[in-house]
C-alpha cells in the first residue's frame, strides 16, 4: 500500500481523521498477513513501511512504531501523510539446538510425582457419617 492521507477535513475532527487512518493501516496489515504462506512452518509475513511528510521524505520504519510516527506528523501540523506498507515472507529464525536439550532437561528435574488418593470407604460415603 502506497498511499497519502490527508490529515484534515473540514467535516470532521482531527482525531476522528488520525483514528480512520490508524484503522486503514490496521485493515491493510491484517489483510496481508492472512495470506497463504508458501511454507508457514519456515516463514512469515513481514511488513516494510516508510513514513513521512512526502514520498521523498519517507523514512524506513519498524511497524510497531508506525502509529507513534503518524501522531509525531500531525503534531508537527501537517496535512498530509505519505505511507508506505509492503508484506514480503521472511523466514522465522531458527532456535538453537542447545535451548532444547536445556529444556528437556529442565523439564525431567521438575517432575511432579502423583501421589495415590485414599478413598473413604463406599458406606461411608453412602450414608454421610464419618470413618471412625
Amino acid at each position: 500500500m502506497k498511499k497519502v492521507f490527508q490529515l484534515t477535513d473540514p467535516k470532521k475532527h482531527a482525531d476522528r481523521v488520525l483514528e480512520a487512518i490508524k484503522h486503514d493501516i490496521r485493515k491493510y496489515a491484517k489483510r496481508e498477513k492472512r495470506k497463504d504462506l508458501a511454507d508457514p512452518e519456515t516463514t512469515y509475513w513481514n511488513l516494510d513501511c516508510k513514513i513521512g511528510a512526502t514520498a521523498e521524505e519517507a523514512e524506513d520504519i519498524n511497524y510497531k512504531e508506525l502509529l507513534k510516527a503518524l501522531e509525531s506528523i500531525q503534531a508537527t501540523g501537517a496535512t498530509q501523510v505519505y505511507i508506505e506498507i509492503m508484506a514480503k515472507a521472511v523466514p522465522k529464525p531458527l532456535k538453537p539446538i542447545e535451548e532444547e536439550t536445556g529444556e528437556e532437561e529442565a523439564a525431567e528435574g521438575t517432575q511432579i510425582q502423583e501421589t495415590p488418593i485414599q478413598e473413604a470407604p463406599a458406606e461411608d460415603r453412602l450414608h454421610g457419617e464419618p470413618a471412625d
